[in-house]
């Protein structure tokens, strides 16, 4: 396989990742900020096929032929990352696929040293090849999977790809109590904090 390939094999891998984290997910879940910065799960797969449309888009003069609202100087902060009531899931589904059959045709139509130019990062690293965006977009998608995974697992306890996932040492919710409570005491150790569990009341 050669190296464009292979870029975009680990881009479909992550994609296919992170829209999975929606996978089952009512409106407010899949909605509601989970962290103190707002993110969430919808949020996360619109930003990505925005920047998406971005990276493998306007950079390389090919831009995407619809609007992109979020992206307006009127447009509300962080609009890329939250799914107000107005755009359904379906949208945002919709929106993901079509960035990425729009990337796709970049990549099959582009040499990996095709030259590109991203207006909105420094002079010094503006002028940009494909090599260097696909590499920068694998990292994205890579880094925001990662967000999506943790999401999900405080929203309903799934991990990694599901039950069978290889990469997981345990399966039951009993032997994962059991292991982060060996994690807990560990760091109450390193750090010389007492077990509460052996106070006196």
């Amino acid at each position: 396989m050669d190296e464009k390939a292979t870029l975009g094999e680990y881009l479909e891998r992550f994609r296919s990742a992170l829209l999975s984290r929606l996978d089952g997910l009512g409106e407010y879940d899949a909605r509601r900020p989970l962290t103190t910065s707002g993110t969430n799960v919808a949020g996360l797969v619109k930003h990505a096929a925005l920047i998406q449309f971005g990276y493998l888009g306007e950079v390389f003069d090919r831009p995407a032929d619809r609007p992109m609202p979020w992206f307006d100087d009127d447009a509300e902060p962080n609009a890329d990352l939250w799914v107000p009531p107005e755009e359904s899931l379906a949208l945002v589904r919709e929106l993901h696929a079509a960035s990425a059959e729009h990337a796709d045709r970049t990549i099959a139509e582009l040499p990996l040293d095709a030259r590109g130019r991203v207006p909105w990062w420094s002079e010094a690293r503006a002028d940009v090849t494909l090599h260097q965006i696909l590499v920068h977009l694998v990292t994205e998608y890579a880094r925001h999977a990662g967000h999506a995974d943790i999401l999900r697992e405080s929203l309903d306890g799934e991990r990694g790809t599901g039950a069978d996932d290889p990469n997981l040492p345990f399966h039951g919710d009993d032997e994962w109590a059991a292991y982060r409570e060996r994690v807990e005491q560990d760091a109450r150790t390193a750090a010389g904090k007492p077990d509460p569990t052996t106070l006196v009341q």
